[in-house]
């Protein structure tokens, strides 16, 4: 992968994503759907084809959409926009197993006060009794054999009954910790989503002042450079499935690696060495080239893919929105110059004396 450096003009692009973003608040306005956050976000997931399943399940609700219609597809594949349902029912769960728990709790306490009182009483025969015989005190060893089994198996049940509330709580944590995940992960690549994305630049400026000293990268595969749009209409889901595979084992796991929609990725370098990232990204192409692609259906070897990536360090801008629009900008000219490299982004004032970029190639 080439890399460049150097101060970047503005670049003013009409991007994909913009024209997705027309196309769903147009799309929104004739289905007659209302302008509400998760509806917008449903039909724009929709309408990126980044979830062949919801796109499939979306085309299935006919042209006109119900609200409730889309709610349910909603909870299924958007879930954190109804969380306090999911909240609410895990409650309502640990409500009931709490309740049982407390009746077992009771009911363990009416069984243990009668095994003691029928020991007690015991007890008092043996010490009250003037004359004993067989008879008598056969019964009264039956009586605290019949009670010893009696609590035996009580504690047997109950036991049971704690292990299966148990289980019931696990399964949801697990449910929870499940939900929580595909809040922020891109189910199509196995990596995290926009949303993990956006979650972390928060955090980078969670002090405007001293912002978090990081990189922000924004990459594209080069599948233009080997596939026609015909070919990568078909072969998209593909390749960022073959994306994710190469990208997962390549990446740091101190670092964050996203897919926002269709073919672009964005990558965050925890490390304010800019030399550090572009080391971090030679790696990474050279996964990317190690990865055969291979036909879905056939099974034939079709290559290996580069990436387009723009980077921006964080010192160089004043929110999460430069940052991501500095990296944009130094990817265009990425593609501009014909992909399979990184464009670093300069201030102006670091700028070499007649030179906006300079072109490295990796070794």
């Amino acid at each position: 992968m080439k890399n460049t450096a150097g101060t970047l003009l503005m670049v003013n692009k009409k991007t994909s994503t913009n024209d997705i973003a027309l196309r769903v608040a147009t799309a929104m306005q004739q289905m007659g759907i209302d302008g509400l956050p998760r509806n917008y976000e449903l039909v724009y997931e929709a309408y990126a084809g980044s979830n062949p399943d919801l796109v499939r399940d979306f085309i299935g609700l006919g042209k006109f959409k119900t609200q409730a219609a889309l709610d349910e597809l909603g909870r299924k594949y958007l879930p954190h926009h109804h969380e306090t349902g999911v909240l609410q029912r895990s409650a309502g769960a640990v409500r009931n197993e709490m309740s049982n728990f407390m009746l077992l709790l009771k009911q363990e306490k009416s069984s243990l006060s009668d095994y003691g009182r029928i020991i007690g009483e015991a007890e008092r025969a043996f010490h009250d009794g003037e004359e004993w015989n067989s008879a008598t005190l056969g019964s009264s060893i039956e009586a605290l054999r019949r009670a010893t089994e009696q609590q035996v198996s009580r504690n047997a049940a109950m036991a049971e009954s704690v292990t299966e509330q148990t289980n019931v709580v696990s399964g949801l944590e697990q449910e929870l910790a499940a939900f929580e995940a595909t809040k922020f992960a891109d189910p199509l690549t196995g990596l995290g989503n926009r949303r993990a994305f956006n979650k972390a630049l928060a955090k980078v400026y969670s002090n405007p002042e001293m912002p978090l000293l990081c990189g922000v990268i924004v990459a594209d595969v080069d599948a233009g450079r080997r596939f026609s749009p015909q070919q990568i209409a078909v072969l998209s889901d593909h390749i960022a499935r073959y994306t994710g595979e190469a990208l997962r084992p390549a990446f740091p796991a101190s670092d964050l690696a996203v897919r926002f929609d269709g073919l672009r990725f964005g990558f965050l370098f925890y490390t304010s060495e800019e030399t550090e990232i572009l080391r971090m990204m030679s790696l990474i192409s050279g996964a990317m080239r190690m990865a055969t692609l291979r036909h879905p259906q056939t099974g034939r070897a079709l290559g290996s893919l580069t990436l387009s990536a723009g980077l921006c360090m964080s010192n160089l801008a004043g929110n999460s929105f430069d940052l991501v629009s500095a990296a944009e900008k130094a990817l265009a000219i990425a593609r501009d110059e014909g992909g399979d490299r990184v464009v670093v982004y300069k201030d102006s004032d670091e700028g070499q004396s007649g030179k906006e970029w300079m072109i490295y190639r990796a070794s």
